[in-house]
Parts: structure tokens; sequence; C-alpha cells
């Protein structure tokens, strides 16, 4: 992990009411900005990727604030070595989840090292974040379990922080490293790393089972069948896909499906594998050498064969041409 803070924008933008600062952020900047793993985001609405973060390494952890701008739909995977502890401090106009279930306002998660981690986050959502070594929060929850009280062993873990004295301290907690960091003036103890852990932790065991989410029957099986309508699209992104063969690959049908999409994503199948395709072209013009590949081997990589429908979609959701991002990428120097 680099040490320091990371804050990478191209311009500035209004929030609006709240008076935020929103910076357009180039797709695969974005998706590092956990840095032990890459964040892959497929956007949902056509306000580019806009946030407001703020992080800062210390003590050998990630202390990360973010405002989001914009509604995306994200997976990640952490390294066998680090764990994410966050808090939900607002949702926005859309529902965020994790693994289809909701997550509100006054949520904290615990996420260990096993799997991909699924996502979706609404616009005017706002988070904070810290990754730990695993040691360090094993440890932690050895120390609980010894006293007695034990965390479930479950690689996944959320709960609404109650209104109880650890439930407080924990609400107190993310709110001052909040403020510490976007004020971009944050000096943090050298006990903050485990103090925010054993809050948390804390904070975690006190919750009882009505504080801890619970996915309905009905919303999990939409889950699963977008997660495998979403998996079919991304084995066969290079060719036409119809939406016959999704129904057939989520084990629904098409009315099923679209209720699932627009439920859980706010947007349709047709719509979401646009987008899909969209992003994926944009990661791949972000990393490219424009000396060894075009945007047109990019773009029918991703199965976008209409170029110049491409090009137009692509600048109304990224502000920018196709050729520009190539062009800006790190071993961009030749001609599109």
């Amino acid at each position: 992990m680099e040490w320091g803070r990371h804050c990478i924008m191209v311009d500035e933008v209004s929030l609006g009411k709240h008076d935020e600062v929103l910076r357009a952020y180039d797709l695969v900047s974005l998706g590092g900005v956990l840095q032990v793993c890459d964040l892959e985001m497929v956007l949902l609405d056509d306000n580019g990727p806009r946030a407001d973060i703020h992080s800062l390494v210390h003590d050998e952890a990630l202390f990360c604030t973010v405002q989001c701008g914009f509604r995306f739909r994200g997976r990640f995977m952490l390294p066998v070595d680090w764990g994410l502890l966050g808090f939900v401090h607002e949702t926005g106009a859309w529902e965020s989840w994790c693994h289809g279930t909701v997550l509100p306002s006054g949520s904290a998660v615990t996420v260990l090292p096993e799997g991909i981690t699924e996502i979706a986050v609404g616009a005017g959502a706002c988070l904070t974040l810290m990754l730990v070594p695993l040691r360090r929060l094993q440890r932690k929850l050895s120390e609980i379990n010894l006293r007695g009280a034990g965390m479930p062993g479950h690689a996944l873990q959320t709960f609404v922080v109650g209104d109880d004295s650890w439930g407080q301290h924990l609400v107190a907690r993310y709110r001052h490293l909040r403020e510490s960091l976007a004020s971009q003036e944050c000096v943090l103890g050298d006990e903050e790393v485990d103090a925010l852990i054993d809050i948390h932790v804390q904070a975690a065991q006190s919750a009882g089972a009505a504080s801890r989410p619970v996915c309905s029957r009905g919303r999990r099986a939409y889950y699963l069948m977008l997660q495998r309508a979403e998996n079919f699209m991304r084995a066969n992104m290079r060719r036409d896909i119809y939406i016959e063969e999704i129904c057939e690959a989520a084990g629904g049908s098409e009315r099923a499906l679209r209720y699932a999409f627009d439920h859980l994503l706010g947007t349709s199948p047709k719509r979401y594998l646009s987008m899909l395709r969209l992003c994926a072209a944009c990661r791949g013009l972000s990393m490219a050498n424009s000396t060894r590949r075009s945007v047109k081997a990019i773009a029918l990589s991703c199965g976008l064969w209409d170029l110049s429908r491409f090009a137009e979609n692509y600048r109304r959701v990224f502000g920018e041409l196709p050729r520009d991002t190539l062009m800006r990428s790190p071993m961009g120097s030749g001609t599109a």
C-alpha cells in the first residue's frame, strides 16, 4: 500500500443543496480507491463517475470517506490478508445494498476476505471505510470470543447501529473520521486503528437480531436471477445477446427478469447490458497502449458494433470521446 493521500480529479461540479464538491474521476482511478483491490463498477445512470473522495493511509490501514454522485453496481474481492469495516452515513435517493440486502442509513458493515463482494450504491450515498490488515481484526475478534461473546463467523456482516452506548460511540467515531478526512487536516492518533476496530466489533456484538438487515425470500430470488443474468452477459459480451438467452440463463420469465433489474438496479436488462459494455470499453481504453490497440478494436471486443453510436453514448456518459480516453491512458502515444 502506498503511503499518503489518494485523490485524482479531472474537474469540479456542485452537488446542489448539500453544497458538496464532486470531482469527475476516470473509471479506472475510481475503481482503485480501495488500493488493495480493484472495485469494478458498472454505471447505472448518465451522471458519469463523479464523487467526493478523501483518503489517508495511517498505521498500516486505509481510511476513506466517499460522497457518491452517481449510481453504480460494483464488485470487489479483498486480498486474503485484508478486512474492511465501514459505515453508511446516508444512502441517497436510491437504496444501496450488499448481496441484495438493503443497507439503510446508519448501517455498519464488516467484510472478510472470502469471495466476491457485490454492492449497489445510490447517488448521494455517503460512506466511511477502513481497510485493515486481517490479523489485527482477527486479534480483536479473538479477544471478544475469549469474553464469551463472539461474532458470527460469516464473511459479510451488516447491522443497523443502535442507540446503546457502543452504537453511539461508533456513530460518533465514524462521523468524526469523515469530518477529519473531508477537512484535509486529518491527524490520527497512534491508537486510532485499534480503537475503531474495538468499537466497531463491540457495537456489532451488542446489536440484536432485529438490527441485522434480512433479505426476504422473494428479494433473494430476484438477486440470484440478476446475478445469473449478469454472469451470462459478462461471459458473452463479445457477441449479440438476446433477451430470451438471458432469461434462460437467469432461470426466469422475461417479466420476472425485468422486475428483478428494475427493483434492484432501477434499470432494464437491455440498458444494463449497454452500460456493462460501455464501462468495459472505458476500462479497456484507459489501460490500453494506443500504439497497439485502436478504439475500434476495443469497442468490438465489448460487443459494441455501431462505432458512431458508441462514441455518442460514451461522450454522454464520460464527458469525452473514446479516443480521448485512449490517448490519456498511461501508454497512450499514438492515434486511434
